[in-house]
């Protein structure tokens, strides 16, 4: 395997995924922790606003992103030697 196809693969291989799979696992990440983001600015802003929303949507985030990693885990330990 190319040093440079090994970079974009090594990763998401490493968590039972492809690198597509990957980018969208990533980008779904990245677009709930921006919701979050843009919560607690408009809680700063107005203090009476989003005041568990920016918290609430951060845990969902860390449970899902735990929930997939005892998945790949467990599809690890599943799969066959090499």
């Amino acid at each position: 395997m190319t040093d440079l196809k090994r970079l974009f693969t090594e990763h998401p291989a490493s968590v039972g995924e492809s690198y597509g799979e990957h980018m969208g696992q990533a980008l779904s990440f990245a677009g709930g922790c921006f919701l979050a983001g843009l919560a607690c600015l408009i809680h700063a802003l107005l203090p009476f606003a989003c005041v568990k929303t920016g918290s609430r949507r951060i845990a969902a985030l860390y449970e899902r992103m735990v929930t997939n990693r005892v998945r790949a885990e467990r599809r690890s330990v599943a799969a066959p030697a090499e």
